[in-house]
């Protein structure tokens, strides 16, 4: 048994995860204006929580750069007091169990990898489509860091005027002057213009997609995140933009997949542990 644990600016999630299947699921807000201190004492009263004599090892997702061998969260997205924290140190010392630190991408990538879409490949790449936008990098099975765990930050690669995530993550509706939950809805009922804007964002996320093809040459592309409700009113363009890629062989191979398990970062956390 393992706890798996996803820190995010708004929320921490966790529970033991055993055999693929999450028991003890518990959530709470992270405070995310309060100190360091104060934070990592309501995560270590969570961790209690689901805490018992069986648990062999802790893994935590977070959205920020990690040194994952020493298990340093550095300068964490929107929990403005977590600039350099040793959190594996911390957590070790606490609890007496190891403990794994990676960014949120990267464990997303793993719970694909070992209990979602991506179990029948080797080498795939999952695109979170959300507040940003980050892909961890599976190749040959083994989950691909970088440095400083920034591999994959694909959001950030120059694209038009911006870049990718200024395109392909909330901030393309953010710009529109509405939330990506009531684009959906008013198009699902046929309002026009928010149908016209998710076919927009459709051709955005297929040149990312078009991208990361030439970047990695994955056997998959797993797609996940917030913005990956809207699939269905995506796609069609998604794919009509893909089809222009120069190699029609990498085209036919490859598959785009959507994420589909429930609670996928934290399988992916937990999976950290060996």
């Amino acid at each position: 048994m393992r706890i798996g644990v996803d820190i995010g600016g708004t929320k921490i999630r966790m529970g033991i995860v055993d055999g693929g299947q999450i028991y003890k699921r518990i959530e709470a807000p992270t405070n995310a204006a309060a100190s360091e201190d104060i934070i990592l004492s309501n995560l270590c009263d969570m961790i209690r929580q689901v805490m018992n004599s069986n648990i062999r090892g802790i893994g935590i997702g977070v959205p920020s750069v990690v040194d994952a061998e020493q298990g340093i969260v550095y300068n964490t997205v929107n929990i403005p007091s977590w600039k350099k924290v040793y959190l594996k140190d911390i957590l070790e010392r606490e609890f007496k169990i190891p403990v794994f630190v990676n960014n949120e991408s990267n464990c997303f990538a793993f719970g694909e990898r070992y209990y979602g879409e991506g179990t029948a490949y080797r080498n795939i790449v999952c695109v979170t489509l959300g507040t940003g936008v980050g892909a961890g990098i599976i190749i040959n099975n083994e989950l691909y860091n970088g440095n400083n765990t920034g591999a994959g930050e694909v959001g950030s690669l120059p694209y038009l005027d911006a870049d990718y995530e200024y395109y392909c993550s909330r901030k393309f509706f953010d710009r529109n002057d509405i939330t990506g939950k009531d684009a959906l809805n008013l198009a699902l009922i046929g309002d026009t213009d928010m149908i016209s804007l998710w076919s927009e964002l459709g051709r955005h996320i297929g040149s990312l997609i078009k991208t990361i093809l030439f970047t990695y040459d994955p056997q998959a592309i797993i797609l996940g995140g917030g913005i990956s409700s809207g699939y269905q009113l995506f796609s069609e363009k998604m794919l009509e933009e893909i089809s222009t890629f120069p190699y029609p062989e990498t085209i036919k191979r490859a598959k785009i997949l959507l994420s589909r398990k429930e609670d996928i970062y934290l399988l992916g956390a937990a999976a950290l542990v060996v």
